[in-house]
Formats: C-alpha cells, sequence, structure tokens
C-alpha cells in the first residue's frame, strides 16, 4: 500500500505542475495571420454601404461574444482545475503523514506484542498461586489491565488510520477524475474562443482601411445610441449611490488599467479580460471574488440599478457573458474584447441584466 501511495503523490504533484503549464492562455495562443488581400485595378469596387457595414458590424459582435462565452468557461474550468490540483497536493500530504503514522503504530503494536509475549505467558490464575506477594500481583494485575488498554486503544487508532489512507486515496481518485474533466473543458473552450477570435478577424481583415474606420465609427453611433437611450429613461437621476473605502480601491484599481490590452483568461498585470479585470480589482481592495461574470452574477449580492454605487459590477447580457465596473456619472471602466484595450464607457451601451456588488 505504501508504494502505491507514494506514486499517488508523486503523480499528483506532477499533475499539478502541468496543469500550471496548461493554465497558460498566451502560451499557446497564436494571432491568426492576416491574409495577403489580392492587388485591386485602379478604379476597383468602392466601398461597401453602410447597411453592409451594419450587417458586418452585428456579425462581428455575434462572433465576440460567443468568444465571450467560451472564455468565461476556459476561464471557470481553469478555476476549478487550480482548486483540484491544489486538493491532490493537500491529499497527497495527507497520504504521506498517514503512512508515516501508520508506521509508527505497528512498531508501537510489535513492541507491545513481544513484551506481553516474554512477560505474561501464563493465565492471571496460575501467576496468583504461584506468587508469594499477592498483593503485588493485584498491583501488577492493575498495571497490566492499563497496559492492555492502552495498546487496544493504539490498535484502534492503527484500524483509523488504515481506514483514513484508504478514504484518502479514494478522494484523491475522485479529484484526479474531476481535475481532467476540467482539463478537457479548459482544451475545449480554448478551441471556440480562438475559432470565433479567428473568424472575426478574418472578417475585419477582409474590410479597406476606409470600411474599417467606418465600421469603428458606426460601433461607436451604436453605442452612443444606446447609452443615450438609457440615460434619456432618467435613470441617472435616481443613482447617487456613495463608494465604498473598498469600492473606491477597486475603482482605483480598474482605472488605472486603462489603455492595457484584452486578452482572454488574462487577470494582469499587463492584460485582462471583462472578468479578470473585476476580480482582480475587488482582489485588490481587499475581497475576493469569483472568477468569471456569470459566476459573479450568481454568487454576488443583487442591488437595483438605481441603487448602485462605484465599485459596484454591471452584468451584461441574459447569458452574464460581460462584466464592467460602475465608476459613477453613468460610466463603467471594463476591458471590452479582443483587439481593444481597457477602457471607460456609457453603462448603458449593453443591455444590462443586473447589478452586483461584492462588499457588504
Amino acid at each position: 500500500m505504501g508504494s502505491g501511495k507514494r506514486t499517488l503523490t508523486t503523480a499528483a504533484i506532477a499533475l499539478v505542475c502541468a496543469v500550471s503549464v496548461l493554465g497558460a492562455p498566451g502560451a499557446a495562443h497564436a494571432t491568426p495571420s492576416r491574409p495577403t488581400p489580392a492587388p485591386t485595378p485602379s478604379g476597383g469596387p468602392t466601398a461597401a454601404p453602410d447597411k453592409d457595414l451594419e450587417a458586418i458590424r452585428q456579425k462581428l459582435n455575434d462572433l465576440y461574444h460567443d468568444a465571450a462565452v467560451a472564455t468565461d468557461a476556459y476561464n471557470a474550468a481553469e478555476e476549478k482545475a487550480d482548486k483540484q490540483s491544489k486538493q491532490l497536493v493537500e491529499l497527497a500530504q495527507e497520504i504521506v503523514k498517514g503512512q508515516e503514522k501508520l508506521t509508527r503504530l505497528k512498531d508501537r503494536a510489535g513492541a507491545a506484542a513481544r513484551a506481553q509475549y516474554r512477560g505474561e505467558g501464563l493465565p492471571p490464575e496460575v501467576r496468583l498461586w504461584l506468587s508469594r506477594n499477592p498483593q503485588e500481583f493485584l498491583d501488577g494485575a492493575g498495571t497490566v489491565r492499563q497496559g492492555e488498554h492502552a495498546t487496544q486503544g493504539m490498535l484502534t487508532e492503527l484500524t483509523r488510520t488504515q481506514d483514513d489512507l484508504k478514504q484518502y486515496a479514494n478522494d484523491a481518485s475522485e479529484h484526479w477524475k474531476t481535475l481532467e474533466a476540467n482539463r478537457k473543458a479548459k482544451a475545449e473552450a480554448k478551441k471556440k474562443i480562438e475559432k470565433q477570435i479567428g473568424t472575426a478577424r478574418k472578417v475585419e481583415s477582409r474590410l479597406k482601411k476606409q470600411e474599417q474606420q467606418r465600421l469603428r465609427k458606426l460601433e461607436e453611433e451604436a453605442a452612443k445610441k444606446a447609452q443615450a437611450s438609457w440615460l434619456g429613461s432618467g435613470i441617472l437621476r435616481e443613482i447617487n449611490g456613495k463608494a465604498s473605502e473598498d469600492g473606491r480601491r477597486a475603482v482605483d484599481f480598474a482605472t488605472d488599467q486603462i489603455g492595457k490590452p484584452y486578452q482572454w483568461g488574462a487577470v494582469g498585470p499587463k492584460s485582462y479580460d471583462c472578468s479578470g479585470l473585476t476580480s482582480k480589482a475587488w482582489a485588490a481592495a481587499g475581497t475576493g471574488i469569483p472568477r468569471t461574470s456569470q459566476e459573479q452574477w450568481r454568487q454576488l449580492r443583487h442591488v437595483g440599478v438605481k441603487d448602485m454605487r462605484p465599485g459596484d459590477l454591471i452584468i451584461y447580457f441574459k447569458d452574464a457573458s460581460h462584466v464592467g465596473m460602475y465608476v459613477g456619472d453613468g460610466t463603467i471602466v471594463h476591458a471590452p474584447r479582443p483587439g481593444r484595450t481597457v477602457t471607460l464607457t456609457g453603462a448603458g451601451t449593453m443591455p444590462i441584466l443586473g447589478v452586483v456588488r461584492p462588499d457588504a
């Protein structure tokens, strides 16, 4: 049993190292190369009309949204894999300690058995009959009974330790299976992310420079229109909550990251994805929150939009696939999508699912 558990310990620790390597998205993420555009003759086709660019804008939105959903799945699988790795290491350590304890108990049990064999081979009634001093015998018999009780307790502890080792082994096996499942989930999510981002970049690469500029302008116009509609409801007049001390620290951290690039799966310090930015900002403020936007929505306390205050998190889209941090005056700081940087934008530029508050 000992050699088997040592093998489990070695395997568990090796697996943690493997997961750590697999967990770095940047290491395996290659930016799809842009195809070389075919030369166009002078007087070639004119730029696409706005209606076609609007269709492209919608398509890109869908592609990047699907990439965001896959990123959340990747981040969730990574978080679970990290947890399983730590638990496997802890179990391996418990197995090692259990094996050492079992060895000590077996040595003590063996010594007790040898001592009993040497000194107490005759039945108690015979030793009483042969004794010259019955009182000494009775005193000795009491000591023997105490020794027997101690030996029995030691054997009980030995059995308990053996049972604990069996349970540790079973737990380690289950954690191993879960870790493997999460590793596969990460790999699948990674494929989806890269596929969606690759397709989006191919779409964008086919556009002429002036079309790309016009597309960006259409994106800005759509965002302004959505923000104006949100503000037109009068909601900003109702939002007057003051940031908590921790909320101010979280806002300060998040706004200090403005200008850094979006990178799926990233939690800083050089790049972030949307929930990587919010989780890291609140960690810097002293409060740990879930890693993904979907778990932030599921686990954190919900507050009404009119009750939100700086530092609160606004969750977007019906599937909770995006998150930004409210900073006040109808504005959020967020990491938008691939090809963009951490920036400030209107809180109403995307469909709001709800608001959550990380602190009390």
